[in-house]
């Protein structure tokens, strides 16, 4: 609701309305004027102010450079009214190298660095003027090309955008965050970008993959390497959405193997930053081949980082994928082709979209620039007609000039003149009467009929219109291009090294008490059962492996746990409570430490006879809760056994001192539950223990103290099926304590 007050003449809105169109007109204006660059000539609306203040300042490259100071005047002064600082940062980006692909401005001074583009010098000591590749916007601003439009406060004119022969949206590309949306074009090389253009002008129809082997991918100002798949960057092209990855490049002194240097970054990546992050590494230990760093980049070599390696014989390519995983020196660089198009809206375009449209724009620019130099030829022909008259009659033309009162209305009805014709007459001076004068007017009237017809040829035939529009990007091609600076290559994936490979592959001992407290000591050949406890504990259970291993953990509810060994406290102290490490559920306790390769199988079983084939990795959490592997009662108890390489039979034993021998390969493999019915038990038989073994092995049966061997044939006399209730073992040996092969 609008209301308007009688006394005050106030209009009052309400609030919502009011903010809604307040931030919607800043929105657009954010989006149109600031942060978006058009499709016509690939700048923002600062950049394109500033070059052509430069050019209206006659800082051509051809021209002595001026202070910035005096050229950020004239813009923020004349066309671009809002902050110095900001405008002089938009202008010292289009002088940097290692910014833009190819710099519209020229800079003396301090412009910034690689390492730091913003370090650059106050504008009061810096001069600049425009770059030679600044011209292929400008050459054709006085020719009617583009349209102009009033500065802010309605002085001067400015163009609304610039006439640029080649496709600057890509070649140099922008980024800049709006409201709402934001855009990231990067560069592309100049070569690749003309040829597609003639390769879409002569085959408008080409699909999305021919125009993407004239343009492969995006060009930076860096000698790093792009290393997304072919099949990435067809996504990212033919979408206008995307991504691609840049990777540094090194290579190997020749004189000294153990020394790599790194000779070329990623776009816009900061060395100092680089060297930070290795260094980083080093002094955490966690890169034991790399002794040292340091930065040895000057005027001649702009990057040069040099990792002295502990010897040579370190293997370099493993490091530096671990480098490329860990650190900068692989960089992903997010691509969003959303820039201001034809129609003036802002949208996300694909590559051969936004060529079709510069296409456009370049051809209505040739146009009118054909109609421009049409109109001034019809022009001056006119005039030379008129001229050419007075040649001719010239000694009554010099007649009517010195005798008529009014000698432009006689000239004009003696020789049916126009008024063009008759003031250019008029304006004839003394020396230009010489019969020279005349031939050379004959030559420039030949000359420009010539050019007209031409001219009008272009204009009426498209295919020479198309023809001229191929000869012109061939010249600026030839003027300004260069050979692709950024290599397009093919890598594997960077991997980077775990904390497990960097432990010492060490022969160790795992040991768990039964209050479960846990420990590592070297070697094999050690007894856990002897080794000093606290008081009240004693030895539970132990595994052996390497020290760059997992051990895994089982407790009494059936879930297994993992911990890395190079983590786990020295035997010289008498361990960490694994409560500390690990969170079991409460009432839980550890009973069983497993070390092996992933692959490696065991037997997962309970007390109440049932259970199955696993896959040591199948254990693998990285939840200190843990997780269910195997299910059973509250009664029951949890019994594994690991299973060599070789053996192909189980044998089971229950609390009645029933044996049973069957082949492994009737035990399933599964990865978690319950498993199946091991033994036949009665009553409250309980399993007690469980191997595996294979033909030819012997059995020993453990009672107390007491053991028997069971030789191979006796051991044939226990075989039957799974799930059945197998033999009953010799008296005094029938309350078994345990079973093993031997």
């Amino acid at each position: 609701m609008t209301e308007i007050s009688k006394n005050h003449d106030l209009q009052t809105r309400s609030i919502a309305e009011f903010t809604e169109n307040a931030y919607l007109n800043y929105a657009m204006y954010v989006i149109m004027d600031r942060a978006l660059p058009h499709v016509a000539d690939g700048l923002k609306p600062v950049q394109r102010r500033i070059v052509y203040a430069m050019s209206e300042l006659g800082l051509k490259n051809t021209a002595k450079p001026k202070k910035s100071a005096r050229t950020i005047g004239d813009v923020i002064g004349k066309y671009h009214p809002h902050g110095d600082s900001a405008c002089y940062e938009a202008m010292v980006l289009m002088s940097q190298p290692f910014s833009y692909r190819y710099p519209l401005i020229s800079g003396q001074g301090n412009f910034g660095s690689p390492d730091d583009p913003k370090s650059f010098a106050a504008m009061r000591y810096t001069e600049a003027k425009l770059s030679n590749y600044a011209n292929s916007l400008l050459a054709e601003l006085g020719q009617g090309t583009v349209d102009w439009q009033d500065n802010f406060d309605g002085t001067l004119s400015e163009p609304v955008t610039l006439p640029a022969r080649l496709p600057n949206i890509l070649l140099n590309g922008t980024t800049g965050i709006a409201v709402g949306m934001a855009t990231d074009i990067p560069p592309h090389n100049l070569n690749e970008v003309v040829k597609g253009c003639i390769a879409l002008l002569k085959n408008p129809e080409m699909s999305d993959k021919q125009l993407l082997k004239y343009i492969p991918a995006p060009d930076l100002p860096t000698n790093a390497e792009i290393i997304s798949t072919s099949e990435d960057l067809y996504a990212m092209y033919s979408t206008g959405r995307g991504s691609y990855k840049m990777r540094a490049t090194y290579y190997v002194d020749e004189k000294e193997k153990n020394l790599v240097i790194i000779n070329a970054l990623p776009y816009q990546t900061s060395g100092k930053k680089v060297i930070e992050q290795i260094a980083q590494l080093i002094i955490n230990k966690k890169l034991p081949w790399v002794v040292d760093i340091h930065d040895e980049s000057d005027h001649e070599n702009p990057c040069r980082i040099v990792l002295e390696l502990r010897s040579n014989r370190v293997d370099i390519d493993k490091v530096m994928s671990h480098l490329f995983a860990t650190t900068d020196l692989e960089t992903s660089f997010r691509v969003n082709l959303n820039m201001i198009g034809t129609n003036g809206k802002p949208q996300v375009k694909p590559l051969k979209t936004i060529l079709t449209e510069w296409l456009s724009v370049r051809r209505d620019t040739v146009i009118r620039r054909l109609n421009f130099r049409l109109n001034k030829i019809n022009d001056r022909l006119h005039i030379i007609a008129g001229l050419l008259v007075a040649y001719l009659h010239i000694d009554e033309v010099i007649r009517i000039i010195r005798e008529e009162d009014d000698p432009k209305h006689e000239l004009m009805s003696r020789y049916a003149l126009t008024d063009i014709q008759a003031n250019a007459i008029l304006d004839i001076r003394l020396r230009q009467l010489a019969k020279l004068e005349e031939i050379e007017l004959n030559a420039e009237r030949d000359e420009l009929q010539q050019e007209k017809e031409k001219i009008e040829n272009y204009l009426k035939n498209p295919e020479q219109l198309t023809n001229l529009m191929i000869e012109e990007l061939t010249a600026d091609m030839k003027e300004h291009g260069d050979k692709r600076q950024s290599p397009i290559v093919e890598r594997e994936q960077a991997v980077a090294i775990t904390e497990s490979d960097l432990t010492p592959s060490e022969a160790v001992t795992v040991v768990v008490s039964q209050a479960g407290f846990i420990r590592s000591a070297k070697g094999h050949d050690i007894d856990p059962t002897t080794m000093s406890y606290r008081s009240g504990d004693n030895y539970l259970t132990h595994a052996q492996g390497k020290s760059n291993e997992k051990v895994y953990l089982l407790d009494s509810t059936g879930r297994s746990y993992r911990l890395d060994v190079h983590g786990l406290p020295s035997a010289r102290g008498q361990g960490e409570p694994l409560t500390s490490l690990l969170k079991p559920p409460s009432g839980a306790s550890f009973v069983k430490a497993i070390m092996g390769a992933d692959d490696g199988k065991i037997i997962l079983a309970s007390s109440q006879g049932y259970g199955f084939v696993n896959q040591i990795g199948e254990l693998e959490t990285n939840q200190k809760a843990g997780k269910n592997i195997i299910n059973f009662d509250e009664k029951a108890e949890l019994i594994t056994h690991q299973i060599a390489e070789n053996d192909t039979l189980v044998a089971v034993v229950n609390s009645s001192g029933y044996l049973l021998v069957y082949p492994l390969a009737d035990l399933p493999m599964m990865k978690k539950g319950k498993g199946n019915k091991l033994i036949d038990l009665k009553n409250d038989e309980t399993v007690v223990a469980i191997t595996t073994l294979k033909d030819g092995d012997n059995l020993a049966v453990m009672a107390g103290k007491r053991t028997i061997t069971l030789k191979v044939d006796d051991v044939k006399n226990f075989m039957g099926n799974r799930g059945r209730r197998g033999g009953l073992l010799p008296k005094g040996f029938q309350k078994v304590s345990g079973v093993e092969k031997i």
